[in-house]
């Protein structure tokens, strides 16, 4: 069945494209809080296993809510691992051969995880407005001001 809610399909499509690619990105986010939270040691051991915890938590509720907004708009939303990796701006770590990185390290490669879901919202931004595509528009201030505010919390912690 067609979809008329207002948005051409290549509006959708552009869209959806880039929505798929901020579901990458947070995704990609998800999974290395949730691998940091496993591996963190150290004298903020506490401290940031709860925090880390706190971000993936809300990461994964993320996830879905960007996805069904691509489903809302006709598009399938990318599911695999190939397709993320393919699509992320968020580099995956490289395997370290005997310890995973320092707690700083940590929270420095999470506060760039965190703002380069900023950017990629940011750039989606434009085809939104355009279509006048005000829930996709809403999901997309909502992660930024969260993932803003992530950033800056975490780059508190490096003070």
């Amino acid at each position: 069945m067609d979809i008329n809610i207002g948005i051409s399909s290549d509006q959708r499509e552009e869209i959806a494209n880039g929505l798929s690619r901020l579901l990458a990105d947070t995704y990609t986010l998800y999974l290395k809080t949730h691998n940091y939270h496993w591996n963190v040691t150290g004298p903020q051991f506490a401290t940031l296993h709860t925090l880390f915890e706190t971000h993936y938590t809300e990461l994964a509720l993320a996830v879905d809510q960007i996805a069904e907004r691509i489903r809302a708009l006709g598009h399938p939303a990318p599911g695999s691992y190939r397709e993320f990796s393919e699509l992320t701006s968020i580099p995956e770590d490289e395997p370290a051969p005997s310890a995973a990185p320092s707690a700083e390290d940590m929270i420095r490669r999470l506060v760039e995880g965190q703002e380069a879901v900023v950017r990629t919202s940011r750039s989606v931004f434009p085809s939104v407005e355009s279509a006048n595509d005000e829930p996709s528009a809403d999901l997309l201030t909502q992660r930024m001001q969260i993932h803003e505010k992530n950033a800056w919390m975490l780059r508190s912690l490096l003070a």
